[in-house]
C-alpha cells in the first residue's frame, strides 16, 4: 500500500480546516439566518451551540478520523461493527450533495463580482430581485456552476501538500484581512449603530417563543459552518500525526470560524440598515438581492461589492475543496483510484447533479434542507452516539495523544456526548425533517405541479 499524504505543517491543517468552515456558511447562509430569525436572538443560541455541541463533535471526527487514517466510509469499516460500519455513507452522501449545490451558490458569487466590477448593481431591491434572477438560473448560472466546479477539481487533483494546503495557506489570510477591512469600512457608515443594536442585543423573549424554530436552524448552521456531519474533519483529521493536541487545534479552528461568521454580520447589517433595507427580507437571496441593492447606493458601491463578493468566492472555494477531498479520498482509499481520475470523474458527477439547481433555484432548498437540516446533524449523532456508547475508551485513548495532561477533558466530552448533545441532536433531526416534509409536501408539490 502506497504511503499516505499528510500535511506538511500544523498551519496548513489548521487554515485549511478553517478554510473549509469559513466558506459560504458564515459569509453566505449566517447573515440570511440571523436576519429570519430574530438578529440577536438566533446569534446567542447559534453561539451557544457552537461550544455546546459544535466542539465536542469536532472532536468526535478528529479522534476518528486520526485514529483510522481513513475517509469516513473507510473510518467507521475499521471501527464498527454490524450497522456502524454504515455511518460513514451518511457523510460521504451529505458531502456529494451539498458540493453539488454548493457549486451553484459559489458560480453566482463570481458572477456578482463580475457585475459590481462592471457597475451594474441595481439600486432597489425589487430590480436588484430580477437581476438575481437573471444570475441565479439558466444557462449563466450552469456556466458559472461549471467554471468554479473546474477550479475545485483543479487544486484537489494536485493532493494534500501541493493543492489544498498550498491555496489555503494564502486563501484563509486573504479572507481574514478583507473582511476585517470591510467590517471597519462598515463601522463608519451612518446606520451602524442600529445594525449593531439589532445584531448585538438580543431579545430573550424572542428565543423563548421561537426556539422550536430557531434551535434547529442555529443547530444546522453551526454544523455547516463548522463543515461538521459531511466527512471533512474525519479525513483532515485522517492526515494527521499522533504527536498534535487534538482539542487545542480544534478549539482554535472553531475560535477562527466563529469570528468570521461574527465578522460577516458586523459587515453585511450596517450596509443594508444604512440602505434602509429590512435584515430578514431576502432569506437566501439576502447577500445578492439586498447587500446588491445596498452597494449600488453606497459611493464607490460598485468596488465594494466586487470585493464583497470576491471575499465570499474564496471563502467558497477554500471550502469546496475540503468537500472535494472527502469524496475523492473514498475513492482513492476503498478503491484504489488514482488522485486525478479520482477528482474528476466525481467533480463530474456533482457538476451533474447539480443543474436542477443551476436552472431552477428551487432545486438549492430540495438539496439544501435536506442535506444540510437533515444529513449533517444525523451523521454528527449517529457517530456520537458510536463514540460515547460503544468505543469511549478507544475515543479518551486517542484524544490523550499529544495532550500532556488530559485531566478530566477526557470525561467530561464524553458525558457531553453521551446526553446532552444526543439529545439535543435528536430533536435537531426531529424538527428538522418535519419542516422537510412540509417543503417537499407545500412548496415543492405546487412547483411540480406547475411544471410537469
Amino acid at each position: 500500500m502506497a504511503q499516505r499524504e499528510s500535511w506538511a505543517t500544523r498551519a496548513g491543517f489548521i487554515l485549511a480546516a478553517v478554510g473549509s468552515a469559513v466558506g459560504l456558511g458564515n459569509i453566505w447562509r449566517f447573515p440570511y439566518q440571523v436576519g429570519e430569525y430574530g438578529g440577536a436572538a438566533f446569534l446567542v443560541v447559534y453561539l451557544l451551540l457552537i461550544l455546546g455541541i459544535g466542539f465536542p463533535v469536532i472532536l468526535v471526527e478528529f479522534v476518528v478520523g486520526r485514529h483510522t487514517e481513513r475517509n469516513p466510509v473507510g473510518a467507521l469499516k475499521r471501527l464498527g461493527t454490524g450497522a456502524w460500519t454504515k455511518i460513514g455513507w451518511v457523510f460521504v452522501t451529505a458531502g456529494f450533495i451539498i458540493l453539488s449545490y454548493y457549486s451553484v451558490v459559489a458560480g453566482w458569487t463570481v458572477r456578482y463580482v463580475l457585475l459590481g466590477l462592471q457597475g451594474e448593481y441595481t439600486a432597489t431591491p425589487e430590480a436588484a430581485g430580477q437581476q438575481f434572477g437573471a444570475v441565479a438560473s439558466g444557462l449563466d448560472a450552469v456556466v458559472f456552476h461549471a467554471i468554479f466546479m473546474v477550479a475545485v477539481i483543479a487544486i484537489v487533483a494536485f493532493g494534500i501538500e501541493r493543492g489544498i494546503e498550498l491555496s489555503v495557506k494564502v486563501m484563509v489570510p486573504a479572507i481574514i484581512a478583507l473582511l476585517i477591512g470591510l467590517a471597519v469600512y462598515a463601522f463608519t457608515l451612518e446606520g451602524a449603530g442600529e445594525a449593531y443594536a439589532y445584531y448585538l442585543s438580543p431579545d430573550f423573549g424572542t428565543i423563548a417563543s421561537n426556539w422550536t424554530s430557531i434551535l434547529p436552524a442555529a443547530a444546522a448552521q453551526a454544523f455547516f459552518t463548522l463543515s461538521l456531519g459531511m466527512g471533512v474533519m474525519i479525513t483532515y483529521a485522517s492526515y494527521l500525526g499522533e504527536d498534535r493536541n487534538l482539542a487545542e487545534d480544534a478549539g482554535i479552528i472553531a475560535f477562527l470560524d466563529t469570528g468570521i461568521a461574527f465578522t460577516a454580520g458586523l459587515i453585511a447589517f450596517p450596509i443594508l440598515f444604512t440602505a434602509g433595507i429590512p435584515a430578514g427580507s431576502s432569506g437566501p437571496a439576502l447577500i445578492f438581492v439586498s447587500l446588491a441593492a445596498a452597494f449600488a447606493e453606497l459611493p464607490f458601491g460598485g468596488i465594494l461589492g466586487a470585493i464583497f463578493f470576491g471575499v465570499v468566492s474564496i471563502a467558497a472555494l477554500s471550502s469546496a475543496i475540503s468537500i472535494m477531498e472527502v469524496v475523492t479520498s473514498y475513492l482513492i482509499d476503498e478503491h484504489g483510484v488514482d488522485r486525478v481520475p479520482a477528482t474528476a470523474m466525481l467533480g463530474t458527477a456533482m457538476f451533474v447533479v447539480g443543474v436542477p439547481a443551476a436552472l431552477d433555484i428551487i432545486f438549492i432548498d430540495v438539496y439544501d434542507l435536506f442535506a444540510n437540516g437533515v444529513l449533517l446533524v444525523l451523521g454528527g449523532l449517529l457517530l456520537s452516539i458510536f463514540i460515547g456508547w460503544v468505543v469511549p475508551d478507544l475515543a479518551l485513548d486517542e484524544l490523550g495523544k499529544g495532550i500532556t495532561n488530559i485531566g478530566s477533558l477526557g470525561v467530561t466530552w464524553i458525558w457531553l456526548l453521551r446526553i446532552p448533545v444526543i439529545i439535543a441532536l435528536i430533536a435537531v433531526v426531529a424538527l428538522n425533517a418535519w419542516d422537510y416534509y412540509g417543503f417537499l409536501t407545500g412548496d415543492f408539490a405546487a412547483w411540480l405541479g406547475e411544471n410537469l
